[in-house]
This record gives C-alpha cells, sequence and structure tokens, in this order.
C-alpha cells in the first residue's frame, strides 16, 4: 500500500467519523425505571433532552425514591447511547479499535 492511498483512506475515515459524530448528535435513546414511572431521553452525544415523571411518583415522603429512580433511568439512557456510539463508529472504522475514541 501506498503513501497516497493510506492518506485517501484516513481522510475517508475521518470523514466518516465526522458523519458519525454528527449522526449521534441527532440520534435519540430513551431510558427508564420503575416500570416507566421515570424516563429520561438523550441523544446519542450524551445530552439529556427531558426527563419525565408520572404524578405517581411525585410525593414529597418519597423523594429519595425519585432521586433513585432518576439515577437508574439515566444510567439506563447513558449505556443504550454508548452502545449506539460504539456501533456507529465501530461501523465506520471496520471494528479497529483506535485510541481516543474510547470504543
Amino acid at each position: 500500500m501506498n503513501m497516497m492511498s493510506m492518506l485517501k483512506k484516513a481522510q475517508d475515515m475521518q470523514k466518516g467519523l465526522q458523519q458519525a459524530q454528527a449522526e449521534l448528535a441527532k440520534a435519540t435513546v430513551e431510558g427508564s425505571s420503575g416500570g416507566g414511572a421515570v424516563t429520561v431521553t438523550m441523544t446519542g452525544d450524551h445530552t439529556v433532552q427531558s426527563v419525565k415523571l408520572q404524578p405517581a411518583v411525585v410525593d414529597p415522603a418519597e423523594l429519595e425514591t425519585l432521586e433513585d429512580l432518576l439515577k437508574v433511568a439515566y444510567t439506563d439512557a447513558l449505556n443504550k447511547a454508548n452502545a449506539l456510539a460504539k456501533q456507529k463508529m465501530s461501523a465506520v472504522t471496520g471494528g479497529l479499535g483506535i485510541p481516543g475514541l474510547g470504543f
């Protein structure tokens, strides 16, 4: 493989990575806990878009439970966003573990 071919492949990979990152910023995932009592929606780049609570879970006496449900829902959404990012980046890099990408 000559140097020009390698440079072309690197440029193509960079373009593919940029496209995958843009797609991740537009994609959404949803995490939930408590049987749907708490739902967190975030983008593939980990920006939380919304937190929705069922009215039945908003009881001042149950604040600690609510906080735990929020943490679990956020973690669920974050795990799904990370899985989506890994899938998108793996498709671009051909499964190569490229340092600095974290995938």
